[in-house]
């Protein structure tokens, strides 16, 4: 049967209509492409017709097996794409690279198609998305409300469902305050994570590549493509061998939030927080002055001579091309010396203690995208003030290394969308899309500014593992909650989704274990049930192989096969012990119900 395109597709629906038929795809994104105007202040500049058909050649001559086979996107107009102006939201700056930005490179090898550049805070200086000389972006659901920047344009497009995903860029939180504005998914992962090589520069210390999605996976996915080192960037990092892993339930709040007289972010905000309660995670309140004092840093302190650094010499040379309140801003960067940047960095360390002792309290911070949503005219009447308090909960995250993952959190009363963000240690990204999936379940979101659930159909995606990471079954004790789950989140493994194996296999609670453990067996040719339930984690090679280490017989890793006809590595049992006095618990459906049962004998037969 042919795929379908639903409304606002999302990367496994381009994926799977550009796989299954081609040519009506094809057809699909020319109509997509279509209905992107050039006088939209979202976009800076479009693919062309002509220039979408070869980009039509090049994908259909690549393998259909690719993570992003025909997906749509968009990339912020600071990062290069060869033969494609690059403005920083600056004319005048303009120039035409080469080729592409490290990141772009990647996603189009993945058979991404680069559907146009957008419209950004210029020099990507402000979070706002009113300081372009192409034009403020609006919200994507009130025209009235500000975007959010600088990656305006970036969210704006995913919102409006005009590609499956986006790349911005952030530095001070530009790829999650438009996210928390506009109802998407906004990553910004680890710094060094995804290559900034042709990236304009803000501050070349701290920007990040961040990726815009209508919902977690596929801005996992996205991530799993873009990242990895580029010996060509200086500040590309390598993944660590051990990755943090925290998969706990609590969450550490801001004790006293700001809201900067907005009462309709505060109540939504006390909204989210009693959903998070009902849904079984703890609440702790923290104090967050050493966070913002860091954040002070940012633009108070010398990393604003980063941004003089990057564009200074230019405007110093044209004037009149730069923006007035971004010329006022970065030209501060002129007056610090070096014995201030040694100054500031000794405070920051000092900062960082205190922070790395309020993170070890809890599993993530969970803070409010932003503490307020103003009207275009408010930011016109105070470009800088309200600018600032934009920045309240994102300010300080480069400066102290944590990833951040920013989540749509349901409507205010005025049915504008409301925002939350999690953030934790640098190299957390699957822990904080663990903790999502989970929020998710409590508060489900609609794919930008439609009324589509943003879910997806997890079991028809590819698999979009980093090299050396490997898909794991498990089906007993170590499923989460279960006794043994820890062998598993304590190598940094990360849950990715709950199915069930293929109906050929047979469950038996073994006898005499601890802690108490069932045995998987498979019986080709034979329907025995609707298939066993079973949990999906992510494991790199190192852990697979710890984890091998300590199962222990008549247990084992072998090749597992799922419902869907996927198959994974997964736990299974020797026949041996099936037999005698283990137990067929296939009725049951899976360990938890079976579980269950016992803990009322009534429903054991």
């Amino acid at each position: 049967m042919t795929h379908a395109m639903p409304p606002f597709p999302c990367l496994d629906d381009w994926r799977k209509y550009f796989t299954e038929n081609f040519e009506s795809a094809a057809e699909a994104l020319r109509t997509a492409r279509q209905a992107c105007n050039g006088e939209d202040p979202a976009w800076i500049s479009l693919i062309t017709m002509e220039a979408l058909e070869s980009e039509l050649e090049r994908i259909r001559a690549l393998p259909r097996g690719l993570p992003l086979f025909g997906v749509p996107f968009a990339v912020k107009d600071n990062i290069d794409a060869a033969g494609w102006e690059t403005t920083a939201a600056c004319p005048e700056y303009a120039y035409v690279p080469s080729e592409d930005a490290t990141v772009v490179a990647r996603l189009r090898a993945a058979g991404a198609v680069l559907i146009g550049k957008t419209n950004l805070d210029q020099f990507a200086t402000g979070l706002v998305g009113t300081r372009s000389p192409y034009g403020a972006v609006p919200n994507a659901f009130d025209p009235d409300h500000i975007s959010g920047g600088s990656s305006s344009g970036s969210a704006v497009v995913v919102a409006r469902g005009l590609v499956a995903f986006s790349l911005g860029t952030d530095t001070a939180g530009s790829g999650r305050v438009p996210a928390g504005f506009n109802n998407v998914v906004g990553l910004k992962p680890t710094r060094g994570v995804i290559s900034t090589r042709g990236v304009v520069p803000a501050c070349a210390s701290l920007d990040c590549v961040s990726i815009f999605a209508l919902n977690v996976d596929d801005a996992m996915q996205v991530l799993a493509v873009a990242s990895g080192p580029d010996a060509l960037d200086p500040w590309s990092r390598t993944i660590p061998a051990a990755v943090p892993s925290a998969l706990g339930e609590r969450l550490g709040i801001p004790m006293a939030p700001e809201w900067h007289g907005d009462a309709r972010q505060a109540d939504a905000w006390e909204r989210t927080l009693d959903r998070l309660r009902k849904g079984g995670f703890l609440l702790e309140p923290l104090d967050m002055t050493p966070f913002h004092e860091l954040a002070a840093l940012l633009y108070d302190g010398p990393w604003i001579a980063e941004r003089w650094v990057a564009v200074g010499e230019f405007m110093e040379s044209h004037p009149e091309a730069v923006n007035p309140v971004v010329r006022g801003i970065i030209s501060a960067g002129r007056d610090f010396t070096a014995a201030d940047c040694f100054r500031a960095e000794y405070r920051r360390q000092a900062l960082l203690a205190r922070i790395r002792d309020t993170l070890s309290r809890v599993d993530a911070l969970l803070v409010p995208t932003a503490p307020t949503l103003p009207r275009l005219e408010e930011v016109a009447a105070d470009p800088v003030g309200k600018n600032a308090q934009l920045g309240r909960y994102t300010n300080f995250v480069n400066l102290a290394d944590l990833c951040a993952l920013a989540l749509p959190a349901g409507r205010r009363e005025d049915g504008l969308p409301f925002g939350v963000t999690l953030l934790a240690p640098a190299w957390m990204e699957a822990s904080l899309a663990s903790m999502a999936e989970r929020w998710y379940a409590l508060q489900p979101w609609t794919r930008g500014i439609s009324d589509f659930p943003a879910g997806t159909d997890r079991s028809s995606q590819p698999a979009s593992l980093p090299p050396g990471v490997h898909v794991v079954a498990v089906v007993g004790a170590h499923l989460r909650g279960q006794p043994l789950n820890h062998q598993l989140t304590s190598r940094g493994a990360r849950y990715l989704e709950t199915t069930r194996t293929s109906s050929e296999y047979r469950l038996f609670a073994l006898a005499d274990t601890t802690p108490p453990k069932p045995g998987l067996m498979r019986c080709p040719g034979e329907s025995v049930g609707q298939g066993i339930e079973v949990e999906l984690w992510a494991l790199d090679s190192a852990a697979l192989g710890g984890l091998m280490g300590e199962v222990p017989s008549p247990l084992g890793i072998g090749s597992l096969q799922l419902a869907d006809g996927r198959l994974v590595k997964g736990f299974i049992c020797e026949g041996h012990a099936l037999g005698g006095s283990a137990r067929d618990i296939t009725d049951f459906g899976g360990w938890r119900a079976f579980r269950a049962a016992q803990a009322n004998p009534s429903e054991v037969s």
